[in-house]
C-alpha cells in the first residue's frame, strides 16, 4: 500500500518545529499490525503533533494524568502563528470570522467540547470547562463565548494579519475546494502560498491521544475548520464519536480531514468499537476509512484519516490517500514522526 492527512511555553514548541522542519520524510509505519509503543506514551496527528507530543510528554513522564497532557498538548498547536488549521491564527471562514472547534475526553467517559467559537484562543481548555463546571457535553456560539468570558478566558482577536492577508486573496477568486495534506504543504515556511500551512483549500485539526503510566487513557481534538467554509459550519473534531471517543476498557481513537465524512460516519466510535470485537488500532483505522469510501466513493478525491491506540499502547493509523503523518511519543523517543498508510 501507499503511504499517507499556555500550559507549555512557546519556548518548548519553537525548537520542535524547527526539528520537524528538519526533517527529511517521515518513517514508513509499523505494517499491518502497527507500532508497539511503552507506557506512558501520546500519539497526534501530523507534523506540528511533534511539538505537541513533547508538551505533553513533559506531564506523563513525570507520572501526570492523560487528560492533563492532552490539554497541555493541544495547547501547543493552538497557540502557534504559524498554524493557520488550529487555535488563534486560523484561517477564518468567507465573511472573515475565526471560528474553533474542540473536544475532550477523560478515562471515565467525561466529555465536553466547543464548536463555532469565536474571540477565545484556546478551546481546548474552554472545553474541559464544560466538561468540568457543567451538566453539558456541548456549547456553540453566542453561548460558548459567554460561558468562557465567564470562566476567565480572555477574550481577543483571532483573525491575525497572515490570515487576513489569505483570506483578502482567497475573496478574489471566493472558490472553496479541500486540499489533500495541506496542513502539512508549507507548514513553517514563508514563500509559496499566502498563509501557513497549506494555501487556499486548508482545513484540519490535531487529535491527541494519551495513554498515562496508570494505564489511563485520555484524548483531545482542536481545530479551527476549513478555510473558508459557510459561517456556522463545524466538522467533526467537536463531536464525540466523530472526531474522537475514549473507552478506558479498549483504547481511543481520533479523525483529521474533511469532517463531514467522518460525521457521516462516526468514525472515531466505529474504530474504538472494532477494537473492542478484537482489531488491532491498524486494522480498524483501515476499516473505517473502507466504509467511507464504500458508502460514498467519491470520497477517493478528499483526505479522511484515523489514528487509533489500545490499552496495550499498540498504535495505528489509515487514510484515504497518502501524505498523512502522525507523531509519536515514549520514553523511547519524543519527536518520531510516522508517514501513515493509505489507500491511494
Amino acid at each position: 500500500m501507499l503511504n499517507r492527512r499556555g500550559l507549555i511555553g512557546a519556548s518548548l514548541a519553537g525548537p520542535a518545529l524547527v526539528g520537524v522542519r528538519a526533517a527529511a520524510a517521515a518513517e514508513p509505519a509499523g505494517g499491518g499490525t502497527g507500532i508497539q509503543l511503552t507506557r506512558p506514551c501520546v500519539i497526534s496527528t501530523w507534523d506540528f503533533g511533534v511539538p505537541a507530543n513533547q508538551a505533553a510528554w513533559a506531564i506523563l513522564s513525570q507520572g501526570g494524568r492523560a487528560l492533563d497532557a492532552v490539554e497541555a498538548g493541544a495547547r501547543i498547536p493552538e497557540q502557534d502563528l504559524k498554524n493557520h488549521s488550529v487555535g488563534r491564527a486560523g484561517y477564518p471562514d468567507r465573511d472573515g470570522h475565526v471560528s474553533l472547534d474542540a473536544s475532550i475526553m477523560d478515562e471515565q467517559g467525561n466529555c465536553g467540547a466547543v464548536a463555532a467559537l469565536e474571540h477565545i484562543a484556546h478551546p481546548i481548555s474552554v472545553a474541559r470547562a464544560v466538561m468540568e463546571k457543567t451538566p453539558h457535553v456541548l456549547l456553540v456560539g453566542a453561548g460558548a463565548l459567554q460561558f468562557a468570558q465567564e470562566q476567565g478566558f480572555p477574550r481577543e482577536e483571532l483573525l491575525t494579519p497572515e490570515s487576513r492577508a489569505a483570506w483578502e486573496a482567497w475573496k478574489k477568486d471566493a472558490k472553496y475546494a479541500p486540499k489533500a495534506n495541506s496542513e502539512v504543504g508549507d507548514y513553517g515556511k514563508t514563500s509559496g502560498q499566502l498563509g501557513t500551512p497549506g494555501g487556499v483549500g486548508n482545513h484540519d485539526t490535531i487529535g491527541m491521544l494519551a495513554l498515562d503510566a496508570k494505564g489511563n487513557l485520555s484524548g483531545a481534538c482542536t481545530t479551527s475548520g476549513m478555510a473558508w467554509k459557510l459561517r456556522g459550519r463545524v466538522g467533526d473534531s467537536p463531536i464525540v464519536g466523530a472526531g474522537l471517543y475514549v473507552d478506558n476498557d479498549v483504547g481511543a481513537a481520533t479523525s483529521t480531514g474533511v469532517g463531514e465524512e467522518v460525521i457521516r460516519n462516526v468514525g472515531s466510535f466505529l474504530v474504538v468499537e472494532l477494537m473492542r470485537q478484537g482489531r488491532s488500532p491498524q486494522d480498524a483505522c483501515k476499516e473505517a476509512v473502507a466504509r467511507i469510501l464504500k458508502k460514498k466513493p467519491q470520497a477517493k478525491d478528499i483526505q479522511v484519516g484515523f489514528l487509533a491506540v489500545n490499552k496495550q499502547g499498540q498504535v495505528g493509523a489509515w487514510a484515504i490517500q497518502k501524505g498523512f503523518t502522525y507523531a509519536l511519543c515514549d520514553g523511547a523517543k519524543q519527536d518520531r514522526l510516522v508517514a501513515g498508510e493509505s489507500f491511494y
